[in-house]
């Protein structure tokens, strides 16, 4: 796949405090990619550099395979920061009708793609409200339609489903994919590791402005797993069952067992093992680590670690 963002050696100081370390990570064209860490971990800081709001103070930005020009390369990005930066006395399709604009498009494109956006979202009654008027969730749906409704190629989302019910989540999370499938890019940044799981392909996670773990989410499960299975029995278990060396028992149920295979023992080792015990198995699969508790085994013991767990 072709690479449509690089980052190399980012580093950004603040009064002599590095938000940003030494970062480098690419992302390719069509993918949602997946910038993470808890907050303060310098995920803002660094998407403001990938916009051009911030400079750094060391590194470089390829954008398209191009020295990242903010300027020439506006209309590229769409950017949905998790400070939301609407004109709350401003009506709102007049405001959406300005940023369009802004972002390149003429005053005919604009306003059929807002109404295309306005129609899918069930916004066609909203053009002379205000933003002050709205509810989070409704506010939430206008900053997603301003951030993509010139079409960019790099759509970068911060927090996006923060404040929107189960229904307009979904509608959003749908319209990501639907994006990248036709070959947007997406940068999406959260702190909420179940979001994640279901969304991005690739992830970077920061943590105290430094890089701490980059690759697919496939991978990353697959490198952080510890031998862990469930099996379901057809029967119900007895203690002597579960009492045994070749492995530790983790949780266990009238017929259910999760269990870590020791160190030189084999799957068939504890599938013969009750085969033995005249037990019936009905099911036994591997149990992967969440990102959630990867990214908690990661920054175990920093007051960071215990956002991951609320």
């Amino acid at each position: 796949m072709d690479t449509i963002l690089e980052v190399n050696g980012l580093k950004k100081y603040f009064s002599g405090q590095k938000a940003v370390d030494d970062i480098s990570f690419s992302i390719e064209k069509g993918s949602v990619f997946g910038l993470l860490g808890p907050n303060g971990a310098g995920k803002t800081t660094l998407l403001r550099m990938i916009t051009g709001i911030f400079f750094p103070d060391e590194g470089k930005i390829t954008l398209n395979g191009k020295p990242f020009e903010p300027l020439r390369d506006n209309t590229l990005i769409g950017y949905m920061p998790e400070e939301r930066g609407l004109y709350k006395k401003m009506k709102i399709g007049e405001q959406v009708l300005y940023l369009a604009q802004l972002k390149g498009l003429s005053k005919k494109e604009a306003m059929e793609n807002i109404k295309t956006w306005f129609i899918k979202f069930q916004m066609e009654s909203w053009w002379n409200k205000k933003v002050e008027d709205l509810s989070k969730g409704m506010s939430q749906k206008l900053q997603f339609v301003t951030t993509v409704v010139h079409n960019p190629k790099l759509i970068i989302l911060d927090e996006p489903f923060s404040g929107l019910d189960p229904v307009n989540a979904n509608l959003i999370k749908d319209e990501i994919f639907r994006l990248s499938k036709e070959g947007a890019t997406i940068i999406f940044s959260t702190h909420r590791m179940e979001q994640v799981e279901e969304i991005c392909d690739h992830i970077v996670l920061v943590n105290k402005g430094a890089k701490i773990l980059d690759g697919t989410v496939s991978q990353i499960k697959q490198d952080f797993k510890e031998n862990i299975f469930e099996l379901g029995f057809d029967q119900a278990l007895l203690a002597e069952h579960t009492a045994i060396h070749l492995f530790d028992v983790k949780e266990s149920h009238q017929n259910r067992l999760r269990i870590r295979i020791n160190d030189g023992f084999s799957n068939n080792d504890v599938i013969q093992f009750f085969i033995n015990k005249g037990l019936n198995i009905r099911s036994f699969n591997e149990v992967l680590p969440s990102l959630n508790d990867i990214f908690i085994r990661l920054i175990q013991g920093t007051p960071e670690a215990r956002q991951f767990q609320n």
